[in-house]
């Protein structure tokens, strides 16, 4: 009898907890960040995000081997380390006064991002208790990581007010340098469900997996999929990295935008409470279908209205957090239910490559689509045509996986 053995409810505490972390420091703070280093070091708009370019490029070259060494049982090293290593870039990025020494950091950052977000997280809980199993564990994870940009946003800003930018970045470094320790210590995978000491098993597992990957990848639902998430994935990092300006242009005070952006996680986390709550057994392809309607909705009334009153943009911010919220959810979740219970790491690591591809030229397109004139109106109507793109390749690929489920 394993009376010593953790929960899995637990571990999944302990992966959600650290998502705050990782996605407030590595993420959410970016764009706070990037205003105040352009006012000092006198870097334009589109130089600065020209890192998150690099860093997102670098993110999707390392997806698929991160998910691969997941899947093969080193999830313990593989997010105790990129968080270490991460709280080092932190520090170093407390003290770069040189563009390429900024962009060098973006690309080694990019590269520890694709081993402590949410990607490699739901690849050690799927390992930790089955992939077919791990719906209820991935939910608690995303419930945590839905309050990384309520909690980090207004403490970047409160760190900026005063004690200065370079200052804050000590503090995340900080951060990540605990979540290291504290990943090493409860990240066992000797507990793991598919764990095994056995060479000859370990092997059959590896042949299982690539014969899973190369039917997927014959798979017209996988393609269907990679380019839904993709344009999912440009339409979240553009608004996420640009929302902050975006609103300030929409005329709303400094303080009346982090307002409304803290909406943002409080919505996250009430979508993903409905589901597990209001629809724990509703298929990945519903929800997503569903949820899918709803951002073309948020950007084409952000998109058409000026000046706005607060109320209203906290309630298109809500709606889009609510979605996005649920979205997480049904992202995680769409290997084992329309392609398969195996090979998760590595599926889910193909599917993240052009996604963060994708997130790598967004937010530098969109930064260049302002500079032409000076606006963002431009930038929210390629938002939400991106929106309505992605609503009808997810449809898409709900049905042709309905029909196929039915046959």
């Amino acid at each position: 009898m394993k009376t010593n053995v953790p929960s899995s409810l637990w571990m999944a505490n302990i992966l959600g907890a650290g998502q705050v972390c990782s996605w407030g420091s590595l993420y959410y703070s970016f764009p706070l960040l990037a205003q105040a280093m352009g006012a000092e070091l006198l870097w334009s708009k589109s130089e600065i995000f020209f890192g998150a370019t690099i860093s997102m490029l670098v993110t999707a070259v390392f997806t698929y081997p991160v998910g691969l060494a997941i899947d093969r049982g080193y999830g313990r090293w593989m997010m105790s380390g990129a968080s270490l290593i991460a709280a080092l870039m932190l520090w170093w990025w407390s003290s770069v006064s040189y563009l390429l020494s900024f962009y060098l950091l973006s690309a080694v950052i990019g590269a520890l991002q694709a081993g402590c977000l949410y990607e490699p997280a739901f690849a050690v809980m799927a390992r930790r208790v089955g992939a077919a199993n791990a719906r209820a564990r991935i939910t608690t994870i995303t419930l945590w990581g839905g309050f990384a940009s309520t909690a980090f946003i207004p403490l970047e800003q409160f760190l900026l007010d005063t004690i200065g930018w370079r200052q804050s970045l000590l503090v995340l470094a900080l951060i990540n340098l605990v979540w290291a320790a504290i990943y090493y210590l409860c990240i066992q995978p000797k507990y793991d469900l598919e764990h095994t000491n056995v060479a000859q098993t370990r092997e059959d597992n590896k042949v299982r997996d690539r014969a899973v990957v190369k039917a997927a990848l014959k798979n017209s639902i996988f393609w269907l999929l990679l380019l839904a998430l993709t344009l999912y994935s440009i339409m979240f990092t553009v608004f996420i990295f640009h929302a902050y300006p975006i609103l300030q242009e929409k005329g709303l005070s400094t303080a009346d935008v982090v307002n409304a952006l803290i909406v943002l996680g409080p919505a996250q986390v009430l979508g993903r409470i409905l589901i597990a709550y209001f629809a724990p057994r509703a298929p990945m392809r519903l929800l997503g279908s569903v949820v899918a309607c709803v951002f073309p909705f948020v950007f084409g009334i952000l998109a058409s209205i000026e000046m706005p009153a607060f109320w209203l943009v906290a309630l298109l911010i809500g709606c889009y957090g609510l979605a996005n919220g649920i979205f997480t959810i049904v992202r995680s979740l769409v290997v084992p239910e329309m392609l398969s219970r195996h090979a998760y790491g590595a599926l889910n690591g193909l599917l993240t490559i052009p996604t963060m591809v994708a997130r790598a030229v967004g937010p530098v397109a969109a930064a260049s689509l302002w500079m032409l004139g000076e606006s963002y109106h431009v930038v929210l109507i390629a938002v939400c045509g991106t929106a309505i793109l992605f609503a009808l390749a997810f449809w898409a690929a709900s049905w042709v996986s309905r029909v196929r489920a039915a046959q």
